[in-house]
């Protein structure tokens, strides 16, 4: 059950983890410097087995838990949420400095288009990789131009919405990959964008582990698979063949 929405402006962060001990502490320091009457901090933990628990206890945040699935954590948060905007944060992803003042400014400058004046109801930030080397710029530039020309960002891009937007449109599906493309698709359907310069900082660490060509690529097969109607089950499975061989 949520409890009683905020009256003001509050921006609540939601971020989903399972046995993340290595980026959290990195992740939730960054906030010790945030006023705290306007912003608050929820972690949704998927059944972690690792130091998560501790780790997030040392810091001022709420932790509840959900049933495992990124899409039915951050959903959870949403719903013990009291902000009138929601941000969906990956734990292995960093918010900008003033990302708080970025995301007011976003929400309520108006855009002007051939549809008249209006303000934004949900966003995107840019995003940088983490890694050293070409090859990463190269990927955050495309990532980035990608959710402008596209209207649909990922999850890494720290999404934002207005709390009233995020339930009317069903909130994210329950699936176990996509549910930011698909969240983003119905989104970009139902109110305006706006996407924000400032970057935020996303591990590489899957690049840098499986290879930059070959994750490029599986990247690339995954949407074409999705766009053609295959289903998020089956495209989970081959984002994660570790997790198959271990279930």
């Amino acid at each position: 059950m949520g409890r009683e929405k905020s009256d003001g402006q509050r921006l609540s962060i939601i971020i989903p983890v399972l046995n993340e001990e290595r980026s959290l502490a990195r992740i939730l320091s960054a906030f010790e410097s945030w006023e705290r009457t306007t912003s608050e901090i929820i972690v949704i933990d998927g059944g972690s087995t690792d130091r998560t628990l501790d780790i997030a206890g040392d810091y001022p945040c709420t932790v509840i838990s959900a049933a495992k699935g990124r899409a039915s954590q951050m959903n959870a948060g949403a719903n013990y949420a009291t902000g009138e905007i929601l941000l969906f944060l990956h734990a292995d992803t960093t918010l900008p400095a003033a990302a708080a003042q970025l995301i007011e400014e976003a929400m309520h400058r108006e855009l002007g288009d051939s549809k008249g004046s209006k303000e934004a109801d949900w966003g995107w930030f840019d995003v940088r990789l983490d890694g050293d080397g070409f090859a990463f710029r190269v990927i955050e530039w495309f990532m980035t131009v990608r959710a402008r020309l596209t209207r649909v960002c990922t999850g890494d891009q720290a999404l934002f919405v207005r709390r009233d937007l995020f339930e009317a449109v069903g909130r994210f599906p329950e699936l176990p990959l996509m549910e930011d493309v698909a969240l983003s698709k119905t989104l970009r359907r139902a109110a305006r964008a706006r996407p924000i310069v400032k970057r935020v900082t996303t591990s590489s660490r899957r690049w840098q582990r499986q290879g930059v060509v070959r994750t490029v690529l599986l990247m690339w097969e995954l949407r074409m698979r999705y766009f053609l109607g295959e289903s998020p089950q089956a495209l989970h499975k081959r984002y994660y063949p570790e997790r198959r061989a271990v279930e």
